[in-house]
């Protein structure tokens, strides 16, 4: 019996006493059931009469009591308790909550994917990198993180395009063509430009391709060399991206924005809703009116059109493609943004609390030796994408950047994500997985087909078994919270705690027989609970980016 159909079996129970008891029910209120931390308490417990006590006008231990005396009968729940002030605490019968491994098998990469976000379309940006250098360790903790947000996304039914915003405009692009025009000339690149072993890499290899750019001088070098430079780089940009298993829909160009007549369209709505002046020889966004610390320049007093007015197009143009919320991924340099464009998106007639939403990602830092690191071995100042993988490979990158909250600052130990041992998370997870996997082909090779023999969920009685259980009914719900908070972080936690609950189940209950031993129907029934618990772990670990090995 999973958490959801103890909870309608609740909601049931209410309507029943009200009728019964001539409660005044004006609607039927939202039943929330948890797991008990003491165990002893039951399997699921409920405070829905202290919260619902006050609206039907009986005390809650009164209500909660009317509620048991309808709840015990129902098929399935084995006692009903009344503890404290008026909590409710229920025991599930073992063959009504061991059906849940019948229902994990069967449903496989779908079981803990949910409805609540359907027909939502979210647009979720993170990275955005300028296409002048390799990706950092700040894009790498949002190039895994925004991946498994857009998975949990989708896992609650919304609608998820992932999108890179190429910031391929402006100043930086120059600065960018000059120091790589510097470098293929044997100069240093310029003081307010880029540096390190890649530019010269980059210089090398434009040459080898267009030599007669050695000859070009003033803009026209510049134009040539950056260009150039773009192309590759943005090239490198996606390729370690695929290899890190992050993969975007929408490459979003800063260029084609402006060429499209998208920010020409974005100011013109922004002026119908009647928030843009003009002062001082400049046009403006008032953003105050919607909490931003001070009002915006949209077009300087020269004519030139400011980076904020591609940020408000840029809004202006996702909502136009159709999407209902836009999440915006940035660091933790970017703090101040999160006001302004909060703001643009109350300009535009929308809601901010729900069209937009800005999470902030901390500071990532790594460790060896006990010692940080702090430099790049082609990037100069600055730690690559390329350089984690290179050190503890794709999963421990992706899994360990998942794990925490993206609002805290993080520490990556590299000698620890490279063991093989239960003090590396992933391992400890990732070998749950290949733990069952080899218990279930023992079992094919000794001859037993678990899913073709008859399953007598009502075995699965043992504590450890019952804990178990317990565990993978959670799992719809940790992905549910996980896209509702936008904190793929729960999922990964989730799954440690499963592995836990995994490796005790099986220390505790032998699952294959011995010797010259027959499978009886509890082996049939603990392989049901392996297959469902590898199941969940797969799936989990797929949300995370994350591969699921069978052998390890």
């Amino acid at each position: 019996m999973t958490p959801e159909g103890v909870a309608s079996a609740v909601s049931d129970a209410i309507v029943a006493a009200a009728a019964a008891h001539g409660f005044e029910l004006t609607e039927t209120p939202q039943v929330r059931v948890e797991r008990p931390r003491n165990r002893e308490h039951g399997d699921y417990a409920t405070n829905v009469a202290l919260a619902t006590s006050k609206k039907v006008g009986v005390p809650p231990r009164e209500l909660a009591t009317a509620i048991a005396d309808q709840l015990r009968g129902t098929p399935g729940i084995a006692a009903v308790e009344i503890a404290g002030p008026g909590f409710i605490n229920i025991k599930v019968e073992a063959g009504a909550q061991a059906e849940l491994a019948r229902t994990i098998v069967t449903a496989g990469e779908r079981y803990g994917t949910g409805s609540q976000l359907a027909g939502t379309a979210v647009n979720v940006e993170f990275i955005s990198a300028n296409p002048t250098g390799p990706l950092h360790l700040g894009h790498t903790r949002w190039a895994a993180v925004g991946d498994a947000i857009a998975r949990v996304l989708a896992a609650a039914g919304a609608s998820v395009a992932r999108e890179f915003y190429i910031n391929d405009r402006g100043v930086q692009m120059d600065k960018f063509g000059d120091s790589i025009a510097a470098a293929a000339a044997g100069q240093p690149a310029p003081s307010d430009g880029y540096h390190g072993a890649y530019i010269t890499d980059l210089a090398a290899r434009i040459l080898a391709d267009h030599p007669e750019y050695a000859d070009l001088s003033g803009e026209e070098r510049t134009e040539a060399f950056r260009e150039a430079g773009y192309a590759i780089q943005l090239r490198q940009q996606k390729d370690v991206l695929d290899l890190f298993r992050t993969h975007f829909d929408v490459w979003a160009s800063e260029r084609a924005l402006h060429e499209s007549g998208a920010v020409d369209r974005g100011m013109a709505k922004l002026r119908r809703q009647g928030h843009v002046y003009e002062s001082d020889g400049a046009v403006w966004l008032r953003t105050t009116e919607f909490g931003d610390d001070k009002d915006r320049v949209l077009i300087k007093a020269d004519g030139e059109l400011t980076y904020f007015a591609s940020d408000t197009a840029y809004y202006i143009d996702k909502r136009e493609r159709g999407f209902d919320i836009c999440l915006y991924l940035l660091g933790a340099d970017h703090h101040g943004y999160v006001g302004r464009l909060k703001a643009v998106a109350a300009c535009a007639g929308d809601d901010p609390d729900f069209n937009i939403e800005v999470p902030i990602g901390q500071m990532v830092k790594m460790l060896k030796g006990g010692e940080e690191v702090r430099l790049s071995k082609r990037a100069g100042n600055i730690i690559t994408l390329e350089d984690l993988v290179d050190e503890v490979g794709v999963d421990a990158a992706r899994y360990s950047l998942i794990r925490y909250p993206v609002d805290s600052p993080l520490t990556l130990d590299l000698d620890l994500l490279i063991k093989r041992s239960n003090d590396n998370p992933v391992f400890y997870v990732q070998y749950a997985h290949a733990r069952i996997s080899s218990v279930l082909r023992n079992a094919a090779a000794l001859g037993i087909d678990f899913e073709v023999a008859d399953f007598q969920p009502e075995l699965l009685d043992h504590e450890q078994e019952s804990l178990l259980l317990g565990a993978l009914a959670e799992y719809p719900r940790v992905v549910a919270s996980a896209a509702e908070l936008r904190e793929p972080h729960r999922v990964a936690r989730y799954l440690e705690d499963l592995a836990t609950a995994y490796h005790k189940f099986y220390d505790s209950c032998r699952v294959l027989p011995r010797g010259d031993e027959d499978p009886g129907p509890v082996t049939i029934a603990r392989l049901w609970l392996c297959a469902a618990t590898r199941q969940v772990i797969a799936n989990g670990l797929g949300l995370c980016g994350v591969s699921a090995p069978d052998r390890m």
